[in-house]
């Protein structure tokens, strides 16, 4: 039998050995056999069977961290640390010489030197290791980043150590920093610095300010932030109120502006102001006609509106001869007025004043609306005897125009003495009442 002990592993593995009686495999007198049993091939020039040697013979044979051991017909994997001692068959001499020096050491004349293990490949280090040769012996050393643990090499966890100053991913040997969303790695491949994602091109549509670690984005005034966090949507400031504008609000990319309707122009940025057509020329009236503004336009009347049998004695003034027998029916004179107010106006509402220019002295003094107000829009209050108010009594739109004949009729008792004296005149009111509230 031969023994073969692994150190370290207290396993006894015993392998058979056939007899050398069969490793002979004798011939027969009349027949030659040239075959042999698995592990074996035939030596012609022995004509023996001879052991093969696995361990060269197959590639890889032992994987990972195991050593091909050969032995008689096949082969063992056992741990690089371990060896096979081979028991004598026989009580024979040994074979190796003497050596009179240390173990580790070889004699070379009178000297004791130093076996190099390593170069000699005399070594039981692990592939993974490396060997290095000492005085007497050798050592086997693990890689960077491995320690060693009896004979094996074990992967140093340097995470445990807090290297990163964000993550720290293992790796076997080895280990690799890693920064959170927003930042980088310095120079020193464990420190992490912020990044300016303002200037690396980030997504926001109008201002991007940087922080540690992000950024924001922000918009520009009259504009808003879009759900995403980095869109700038318009704000449309005139769906937000209808006082924005006194007209009518238009919005625009970022802001709103106010329009004002035909024949008026903006007071500032809000109000509309009724553009005077007369004053500024922009009209069509003839030499013979009169221009006349009103709210948002202009109206052209003629210079001359006497009807007969009234005659003119001045630009707006008519008056009806007493000499004429159909004058005593009408009133003696009448002066024209022109004026204009704004729709949906609040009422009651003062409107216009008439105030008697001349008065005989005992004379009372009556005002009426003698004409042109069918739907009793308006009413006449007296102040006084001199003085009388056109007050709108009800809210009305334009554009409309009314012809109001207002007048004041005089009675004078002493100026008869078999009766009152009765005169009168009218003020003929054009009121021109414009298309907006303002």
């Amino acid at each position: 039998m031969q023994a073969a002990c692994v150190s370290n592993l207290c396993v006894c593995i015993c392998v058979s050995v056939l007899l050398r009686s069969v490793l002979s495999q004798l011939q027969r007198e009349t027949d030659t056999y040239t075959e042999c049993t698995d592990g074996y091939h035939w030596d012609p020039q022995t004509d023996h069977c001879r052991d093969i040697n696995e361990c060269e013979t197959i590639p890889d044979a032992c994987k990972g961290e195991m050593k091909c051991f050969n032995h008689y017909g096949g082969y063992l994997c056992l741990p690089r640390s371990a060896s096979v001692i081979a028991a004598s068959e026989s009580p024979i001499a040994p074979t190796v010489p003497f050596n009179p020096c240390p173990v580790g050491y070889e004699s070379h004349g009178d000297s004791c030197v130093d076996v190099d293990e390593c170069v000699r490949h005399e070594h039981d280090c692990q592939p993974s290791q490396e060997c290095i040769n000492t005085l007497g012996s050798f050592t086997c050393q693990c890689p960077r980043g491995y320690r060693k643990v009896g004979t094996e090499c074990i992967d140093i966890d340097e995470c445990r150590y807090r290297y990163c100053q964000h993550r720290c991913v293992n790796v076997p040997g080895s280990f690799s920093c890693q920064c959170e969303p927003g930042f980088q790695l310095a120079g020193n491949n464990r420190s992490c610095i912020d990044v300016n994602e303002c200037e690396m091109g980030a997504p926001c549509s109008q201002r991007c300010y940087n922080t540690y670690g992000t950024f924001l984005c922000r918009c520009d005034q009259g504009y808003e932030l879009g759900q995403d966090g980095f869109t700038c949507n318009d704000i449309d400031e005139c769906s937000f109120s209808s006082y924005l504008c006194q007209f009518q609000c238009v919005n625009e990319p970022g802001k709103f502006s106010c329009v004002c309707p035909e024949g008026y122009q903006l007071q500032g940025t809000r109000t509309c102001q009724d553009i005077n057509e007369c004053e500024t020329g922009e009209h069509q009236c003839t030499d013979t006609q009169t221009c006349v503004n009103i709210h948002g336009r202009y109206q052209c009347v003629d210079n001359d509106r006497c009807q007969d049998p009234y005659v003119q004695v001045s630009d707006n003034r008519c008056v009806c001869p007493i000499i004429k027998p159909v004058c005593r029916d009408l009133p003696f004179s009448v002066v024209h007025r022109y004026m204009s107010i704004t729709s949906e106006r609040t009422v009651p509402s003062d409107v216009f004043q008439i105030q008697a220019t001349s008065v005989s002295v005992g004379a009372y003094n009556t005002f009426r609306i003698r004409s042109g107000d069918d739907n009793g829009d308006f009413y006449i209050r007296q102040i006084n005897n001199l003085s009388a108010m056109l007050v709108l009594a009800r809210s009305v739109s334009g554009p409309r125009e009314y012809t109001l004949d207002l007048e004041m009729v005089s009675i004078n008792p002493l100026l008869n003495y078999q009766g009152s004296h009765q005169s009168s005149s009218v003020l003929r009111l054009s009121i021109y009442v414009g298309q907006h509230a303002f």
